[in-house]
């Protein structure tokens, strides 16, 4: 019956482990469908990166008593789960508390996975609080209603239920342990779960056992679950916050990039000893290249990487100035709805066989209107409150130069300023030989 167990958990490993690669591999295949662009320059600063904000969490301690209860979970869902190993070993081989032989640091290593799953508890509960009760606005807005709101809730609940589990399990072979029940011998130290254990008093020896089975299975079986979950989740950022920070832009903020296409003909025009007029090689199969982004496949990788990362904590969007006086605009909205239309064009080309088929929908309009795009004041503040690195400004500004230049569809006040530019050589409405009359006021 024991040989079952483990095929059994071994089949059930596998389709865990199976299902989760097939939709990181889906992942990937989205993310790809961005253009190219060169992160992969500067190295040592890169990993500084990652190792500063993604693992350290510098952003996060910004507000440091959530900051540190975020650090609590992240820490506890991490080390926590070093004892998946041990439960994948002994669930494949049979065998019970496999690593127990290494004695007291065995123990050290038990004590402190359930200290922190107490304190992940209590950290757990302050964060339903907030959302449920307190109800923060960041919380609350309209751009977190419906399948986002409540995803927020069941990611806490899932944590909830791991780590109850992880206790009770380990309440239950406590009481086995000092009942003296043979398989399971004395390992490890439980400084949370023996306060658990007199809940058992009472019941036989193999009703415990049946229990602290049960607990075992529905312990693996929930984190192999919530690992499938988290491609559905916002919680996929515990996985993407790490290389979204190592392929963030190093460019100082408010840096943006220029077109080629467009600095090539500018240094034509500019270049005295050019011939505007030589013929240069065309491909007559390239397909022309557009300017700015209307739809995801013009966003380039890494922001396409940003939207999968995006927590949808909000702060982006209780640090904008253009939210806070009422405009449309909310930065995380910004980049859900980039994820939302990624994963639409991703299920397109599943149906299709590998192909997209034009479904007559794009990122802009459909998804992000230009209310929102003109709102923004491109003052940096949603990418500085990030604590992940996202930019939800470059998604809006490359968004805004496909309007102006593919659709000439600027505000009226920015196409006046542009003619005046052109004409005056100056934004002000004012010829250019009165351009210095102020100083005789």
């Amino acid at each position: 019956m024991s040989y079952l167990d483990n095929i059994f958990f071994a089949i059930l490993l596998a389709i865990g482990i199976g299902y989760f690669t097939i939709n990181v591999k889906k992942i990937l295949r989205n993310i790809k469908l961005g253009k190219d662009v060169n992160r992969f320059d500067n190295s040592s600063e890169r990993w500084k990166n990652m190792a500063i904000i993604a693992l350290g969490q510098s952003k996060m301690v910004k507000k440091p008593i959530m900051g540190f209860l975020h650090i609590i979970v992240y820490v506890g869902f991490i080390v926590i789960n070093l004892e998946v190993l041990e439960i994948i070993i002994d669930g494949i081989f049979g065998t019970h508390r496999i690593f127990s032989f290494l004695g007291s640091f065995y123990s050290f290593l038990i004590g402190t996975f359930e200290i922190l799953a107490l304190l992940v508890l209590v950290s757990v509960i302050i964060f339903w609080a907030r959302r449920n009760i307190i109800k923060l606005k960041r919380f609350v807005s309209s751009d977190l209603k419906g399948w986002p709101k409540s995803d927020a809730n069941y990611i806490l609940y899932f944590e909830v239920v791991l780590m109850s589990l992880f206790l009770l399990m380990n309440a239950a072979d406590f009481w086995l342990q000092q009942a003296g029940v043979s398989h399971y011998t004395q390992a490890g130290a439980f400084p949370v779960s023996h306060f658990l254990s007199p809940i058992f008093n009472g019941m036989s020896e193999s009703a415990v056992m049946m229990l602290e089975r049960t607990f075992w299975w529905l312990h693996i079986s929930g984190i192999l679950v919530f690992l499938n979950y988290l491609y559905y989740s916002k919680h996929l950022h515990i996985l993407l916050a790490f290389p979204n920070t190592y392929f963030a832009d190093l460019n100082p903020k408010g840096q943006f990039d220029n077109l080629e296409s467009v600095t090539n003909e500018v240094k034509l025009m500019m270049d005295p000893n050019a011939d505007p007029f030589a013929a240069q090689p065309v491909d007559e199969n390239a397909v022309p290249s557009k300017f700015g982004a209307s739809d995801v496949q013009d966003l380039n990788w890494v922001q396409l990487l940003n939207a999968y990362t995006c927590t949808e904590c909000g702060r982006c969007t209780s640090a904008c100035p253009a939210n806070q006086t009422g405009k449309k605009l909310s930065p995380r909205k910004i980049m859900m709805d980039t994820r939302d239309r990624l994963e639409e064009v991703g299920r397109n080309i599943d149906k299709n066989k590998g192909v997209f088929i034009p479904d007559n929908i794009s990122l802009l309009n459909n998804y992000i209107t230009t209310e929102e795009l003109w709102a923004c004041t491109s003052c940096n503040a949603c990418v500085e409150e990030c604590p992940v690195n996202i930019s939800p400004l470059s998604i809006i500004m490359d968004m805004r130069r496909f309007l102006v230049m593919e659709q000439s569809a600027a505000p009226q006040s920015l196409n006046a300023m542009m003619t005046n530019i052109e004409n005056n050589g100056a934004p002000w409405q004012y010829n250019q030989q009165d351009r210095l009359n102020w100083k005789n006021e």
